[in-house]
C-alpha cells in the first residue's frame, strides 16, 4: 500500500494530538517516592521482572539488596550475574526449596524468619535504593512470618526505598499497602507438555 501526503498529514496530525495530551499528563506526574512493589499471580515471570527491575538499578549506580526466601541451593542465571557486581548488589539466598520439598514446618519457619531478619537490616540500611523480597508471598500464604509484622515494617519502609515482592497468592493487605501491582496471568506453559525446567528460562 502507498502512503499518500493526505494519509501522512492526518497521521502527523494525530500523533502530534496525542503527544500534546501525552506531554499534558505527564506535567502533572511530579512526585519522586520509593515504591513498594508486588508482582504476584499464577502465570511466570514474576521474579525474572522484579530481577530486570534490580538490574535497572544497578545499571544507574544504585545499591540493591535480594533476599530470597524459598530459593536456596539451586543455581540461577540471575545469581551468577549479580555476584559479578559485588559492590552494588547483595544477595542471600535463605530458603531450603518449596515447603513440599521440606516437608518440616518448623524448619521452614526457622528459615523465613532467618530471612525476614536480613531482610528488615536491609530495608532500614540507607545505602540501599531497592530491596527484592523474592518469594515472601509464598512464606506469607504459609503463615511462616505473621502478616502484621510484615505489613508494619513495609508501611514504614524509608520513603526513598524501593521494595520488590514477589510469589503466588499475594495477600489483600498487602496489595491494599502497594504502590503498584502486576498480577502474571497463565495463558500456557510448557510445563503442561511435560517440558521441564531449563536454564536460562526458569532459572
Amino acid at each position: 500500500m502507498t502512503e499518500t501526503d493526505d494519509d501522512n498529514a492526518r497521521h502527523h496530525e494525530k500523533m502530534a494530538k496525542k503527544k500534546a495530551a501525552r506531554d499534558k499528563i505527564m506535567a502533572g506526574k511530579t512526585i519522586e517516592k520509593g515504591l513498594l512493589i508486588v508482582h504476584t499471580g499464577k502465570g511466570k515471570g514474576k521474579s525474572t521482572a522484579a530481577f530486570g527491575m534490580v538490574f535497572r538499578c544497578i545499571g544507574h549506580g544504585m545499591r540493591a539488596g535480594v533476599i530470597q526466601f524459598v530459593k536456596g541451593a539451586w543455581s540461577t542465571g540471575e545469581r551468577v550475574v549479580l555476584e559479578k557486581f559485588p559492590d552494588l548488589v547483595t544477595i542471600k539466598a535463605m530458603g531450603e526449596g518449596f515447603t513440599w520439598e521440606t516437608q518440616d514446618r518448623a524448619r521452614d519457619i526457622a528459615h523465613s524468619r532467618a530471612a525476614w531478619d536480613e531482610a528488615k537490616k536491609m530495608i532500614a540500611d540507607p545505602s540501599y535504593r531497592m530491596v527484592l523480597l523474592d518469594e515472601l508471598n509464598i512464606v506469607l500464604r504459609y503463615d511462616y512470618l505473621p502478616l502484621d509484622e510484615v505489613l508494619e515494617v513495609l508501611k514504614n519502609k524509608p520513603a526513598d526505598k524501593h521494595i520488590v515482592v514477589t510469589g503466588r497468592n499475594a495477600k489483600d493487605e498487602l496489595i491494599e499497602i502497594a504502590d503498584l501491582v502486576t498480577e502474571m496471568e497463565q495463558v500456557k506453559h510448557p510445563f503442561r507438555s511435560g517440558v521441564k525446567a531449563q536454564a536460562g528460562i526458569e532459572f
